[in-house]
């Protein structure tokens, strides 16, 4: 029998109570939100007894960051999620800051293994007091679950040298092919020059050794890492790592804490992870910290926290029963040596209500009868009407009515598409605007704009870009329009989502 703490309990306790003063329409239709209170990271995202589990980052008891717990939620389809209690939470003394993030696997006696980040308080030689950030382990039945006696199981004791006991975290564990499991964990040089990738190996998914230094920050992609992932997709072996304090290169990494990912591949010999190419994960303004899955149809299924730390941080958000919610699932695929981002394909069970316009010629400001809500999939095709003389802008808005609206917008003749949120009733100082460079021949391209209610996600060229960003909008404002500069055609499919 497993011992629940009474950290626990109360959580649990608390979690239950609060909960019911939050209506379903004042949460998102389809992504996962906090059961109540904060969230962030998703964690052991994975697989188990025929459904899937997703963990979150979380703090039940106030609508901003706090001493971390796991939360704890399961869905058949990945779209309508089922809130259980709290997997774990911070009552142990190796921990009691926080139980940070990790991941999850299935042991062959069909039991639920956790290694997640465990944080406790050390004073330093020096004066003052640091974090210091360990991995434990955790076993459970999908319910409830039993922290490791020998806890913490990696220190910095299992560190290469130059490591640092502050910023070693998110271990990101999988089972090999032949019965092994490996990890790949975080870590800054004691120096401060910069985060890694370390790799390590067990046998049983207890016992586990240091094996390389598997990828170094070279000092091009941030400063410190997070979050990271590692798998092989399409022939190639890919990293995902959530890099922080990034500079911006051309269009590519303007989030600051932002995505990466890295295509190329693993040396077996010496145990190394040799990138071919890099790219952002996601282009607009609120994705990070995300995490896979093999689902048992073969699928690489990613998701992601949908925010941003610059934007939540030092109360710049609306206060709320609940702060945080994760992004739509996404299936990837590598073409033409890039990642490509779909909607998990269930989506479409959701789908209802179409409404579909072909060859529409327009310019200037246009609506469309049918085509409004605010939870919606909405295809549109765009291409010059004059192949003669291109366009110089198109927009479409939504979240709209007199007074608020998001755009994304596309300029052809720089082939650069635009998502901003500055007119979406923010009173704050926050990220309003991005920008990618997309792909577009003589003004042609095609978008696919998900929303629900209180969330944007562009999907551009068949997966090609993503655009992800939060609006906190009135949802009265569910209006959606479409302006040209110039003349263009276009056609449009609109679903309304709902279950």
């Amino acid at each position: 029998m497993i011992m629940i703490s009474q950290t626990l309990r109360d959580a649990r306790r608390y979690e239950d109570a609060m909960a019911q003063n939050i209506t379903p329409l004042e949460r998102p239709e389809f992504h996962l939100s906090p059961k109540v209170g904060w969230m962030n990271d998703p964690n052991g995202f994975s697989y188990y007894k025929n459904k899937f589990h997703l963990f979150y980052q979380y703090y039940p008891y106030d609508a901003q960051w706090g001493p971390m717990h796991w939360g704890h939620a399961v869905s058949e389809d990945l779209l309508r999620w089922e809130y259980l209690p709290a997997a774990i939470a911070p009552d142990m003394p190796y921990d009691y800051v926080g139980c940070f993030s990790g991941s999850a696997i299935t042991l062959p006696d069909g039991k639920q293994l956790f290694m997640y980040t465990s944080v406790r308080r050390e004073a330093q030689p020096g004066g003052g007091v640091r974090d210091i950030q360990t991995q434990s382990l955790a076993v459970g039945d999908g319910m409830d679950y039993e922290k490791d006696v020998r806890n913490p199981i990696l220190t910095v004791n299992d560190m290469p040298e130059n490591s640092s006991p502050f910023d070693f975290r998110d271990p990101k564990m999988w089972k090999c092919e032949d019965g092994t499991y490996r990890c790949v964990i975080v870590n800054d040089r004691a120096d401060g020059t910069g985060g890694r990738i370390l790799l390590y190996r067990s046998e049983d998914g207890f016992n586990w050794e240091f094996e390389s230094v598997m990828l170094s920050n070279d000092g091009r992609f941030g400063k410190m890492w997070e979050c990271p992932d590692f798998f092989t997709l399409d022939g190639k072996d890919v990293v995902l790592v959530s890099p922080q304090d990034m500079l911006p290169k051309d269009f590519e990494y303007h989030n600051g804490d932002g995505t990466l990912c890295l295509i190329g591949k693993f040396d077996e010999e010496t145990k190394t992870f040799i990138p071919e190419k890099d790219q952002a994960v996601d282009y607009g303004i609120d994705y990070y910290a995300m995490q896979t899955v093999e689902a048992p149809d073969g699928r690489r299924i990613m998701i992601g926290w949908m925010q941003n730390w610059d934007t939540c941080a030092n109360n710049r958000i609306p206060k709320g029963k609940w702060f945080g919610q994760m992004s739509l699932p996404r299936e990837l695929s590598i073409k033409d040596g890039r990642l490509i981002q779909k909607p998990i394909r269930e989506i479409e069970n959701l789908r209802t209500n179409k409404t579909e316009y072909k060859n529409v010629a327009f310019e200037d400001v246009i609506r469309l009868d049918g085509v409004d809500g605010r939870c919606v999939d909405m295809e549109i095709t765009l291409r010059p009407a004059d192949a003669q003389n291109i366009y110089k802008k198109f927009a479409v808005r939504f979240a709209q009515n007199d007074t608020y609206h998001t755009a994304v917008s596309f300029r052809p003749y720089e082939s650069v598409l635009k998502i901003d949120r500055k007119f979406s009733g923010s009173r704050r100082a926050i990220i309003h605007q991005r920008r990618s460079l997309v792909n577009s021949e003589n003004g042609e391209i095609k978008l696919r704009l998900i929303l629900d209610r209180f969330s944007a996600e562009i999907f551009v060229n068949d997966g090609e870009h993503v655009m992800t960003a939060t609006i906190y909008t009135d949802l009265e404002a569910d209006g959606i329009s479409f302006f040209a500069d110039g003349k263009v055609e276009m056609d449009v499919t609109k679903y309304e989502l709902k279950f």
